[in-house]
């Protein structure tokens, strides 16, 4: 588990290109086999990727959080966003087509992610903040979540928001959870931008061509900086920094937050003039 430090917006202004790198983006999260986790102290929310071949893959606790299981003091979240696989919470299994999504509540004890097809995994992204409360783990597709349609082909940013994990949904106790998808010929996401002081977010970009990018902007509103996203890499947003972006050609996004409420239109709009 990879360990990320938060860092004061004061700090970020001095940042080149590889330290921002460094900070905020998560690259090589789908690796054949492997299970690869993130932990950021922003909210400390864990981000993790897993593609199960082979054999099954178990989150495990340990010292970094404390733990005997990795969900004694958690809940969270996966999207599977390649074939067809299972998650297995506690003998209980939970098939996921693609972009079929899973909660997980706390106080799960034995959890592992399996492919239907070793030839042709499953990618199972998750994201997983602190709990104080278990609510019933529950099966989201993509069908049954919250459907919310945004945007004009006009200002390039027609896309369609479904809400998985969300008070509409089903109870969590602060994680939110969702996909964004673009229409086609719409390249900007969350512009006009805001802030949200009373949670982070995660930002994982997916359904790219690999000759495309998305240039993801952050940083406090008037000192704004860019990140070079590709194909299903995430972006650690904190709560001071603005989480847009604009790419190449349209692509699909997973959004998740963590903190202080679960609130979706609790934001800070910035204003166009005020971007700098």
């Amino acid at each position: 588990m990879e360990i990320r430090h938060p860092s004061h917006p004061e700090h970020v202004k001095h940042m080149d290109t590889q330290s921002l790198r460094e900070e905020f983006l998560i690259e090589e999260l789908f690796q054949a086999g492997q299970l690869n986790l993130t932990y950021s102290y922003f909210d400390r929310i864990i981000v993790g990727g897993s593609v199960p071949t082979d054999k099954a893959l178990a989150l495990e606790g340990g010292k970094t959080l404390g733990a005997a299981s990795f969900f004694e003091r958690r809940e969270g979240g996966v999207i599977n966003i390649g074939s067809p696989g299972t998650v297995t919470v506690d003998g209980e299994g939970f098939h996921l087509g693609t972009r079929d999504g899973l909660y997980i509540g706390m106080g799960a004890t034995d959890v592992s992610f399996a492919s239907d097809q070793k030839t042709d995994p499953a990618k199972f992204y998750m994201l997983s903040g602190p709990a104080h409360k278990s609510y019933p783990h529950q099966r989201v597709t993509q069908a049954n979540a919250k459907r919310v349609h945004l945007g004009s082909l006009a200002e390039s940013n027609e896309r369609t928001i479904y809400q998985y994990l969300h008070p509409d949904v089903l109870e969590s106790c602060q994680l939110c959870m969702g996909m964004t998808l673009l229409e086609p010929n719409c390249v900007w996401n969350t512009m006009p931008t805001h802030t949200h002081e009373r949670r982070m977010e995660v930002y994982l970009y997916f359904d790219m061509d690999p000759d495309t990018v998305v240039m993801h902007l952050m940083g406090q509103p008037d000192e704004t900086r860019h990140l070079v996203v590709r194909n299903e890499e995430a972006v650690i947003s904190p709560s001071w920094s603005i989480h847009s972006g604009v790419g190449t050609k349209n692509y699909t996004f997973i959004w998740g937050m963590v903190g202080e409420n679960q609130t979706f239109t609790d934001m800070d709009g910035v204003p166009m003039q005020a971007l700098k």
